[in-house]
């Protein structure tokens, strides 16, 4: 059983309840040979149940097929992240009648910030997600774990240009915020109750120049510290907060 057989697994036992909760299609749940306590047990009722294969391993082959060392005896294998359109996230802000609120990443390469971003997002009403197609990362069993279960219920559209999406949203009504320290407006002095996209960029390298230009408005977070930039994760917690706090 060679590792690269599983390209898309979720890992660990909350995400593979939260998974199981979702309804999402699972291929099968791989458990570590003897693991018959705690939250193990309410997994295999639910994937039973469901009427999904169970697989017993030895820990030390499922060690091998784990993205990371942490999957906690229990591996969902399920088939690839189902991407929608961003018509579909704005279709979403339709139905439940309430301005559109989408995030777009720009550059977010790491997998655990991703997750994070998503985990926040999905407590905060954001209607989407959008993130480029080439040089950042996708959905996988990593980001899956790190959003704690909150990627089965965030919609996430896979674009091929970021500029060219920026300029669609426009069309369809949405303002364009850009999260960038050189300029001169405080988060908190910008008014968000309107149909709304939030950018956020890399660590690194913030927004990319292009995508800054096609932003309508830019904010910044005030940082009073030596370290001159924040987590992207936790930079993206701050605006969509401070969002859903004028829009309550």
């Amino acid at each position: 059983m060679e590792k690269e057989e599983y390209q898309d697994r979720v890992e660990g036992r909350n995400a593979v309840i939260e998974l199981l909760e979702s309804g999402r299609d699972i291929n099968k749940i791989l458990i570590a040979k003897g693991e018959r306590h705690g939250s193990i047990n309410k997994i295999i009722a639910m994937a039973k149940e469901r009427k999904i294969l169970l697989s017993e391993l030895e820990r030390n082959k499922l060690n091998q097929i784990a993205e990371s060392q942490n999957h906690q005896g229990v591996i969902a294998i399920v088939p690839p992240f189902n991407y929608c359109e961003v018509e579909d996230i704005l279709n979403l802000a339709k139905q439940k009648d309430e301005m559109p609120f989408i995030l777009l990443l720009d550059g977010i390469e790491d997998p655990h910030n991703l997750g994070s971003i998503i985990r926040t997002a999905e407590t905060a009403g954001v209607h989407g997600i959008i993130i480029p197609k080439r040089r950042a990362a996708s959905v996988n069993s990593t980001v899956s774990k790190v959003s704690a279960g909150a990627v089965e219920y965030m919609k996430i559209a896979r674009v091929n240009n970021l500029n060219e999406t920026i300029n669609y949203l426009k069309k369809q009504g949405l303002w364009i915020c850009g999260t960038d320290m050189n300029t001169d407006v405080i988060y908190t002095k910008q008014d968000y109750k309107m149909p709304l996209a939030v950018v956020i960029g890399s660590e690194g390298f913030g927004i990319s120049r292009l995508v800054k230009e096609n932003c309508d408005f830019l904010v910044k977070i005030p940082m009073k510290g030596k370290i001159t930039s924040l987590n992207a994760s936790v930079s993206a917690g701050i605006i969509m907060y401070e969002v859903l706090r004028q829009r309550k």
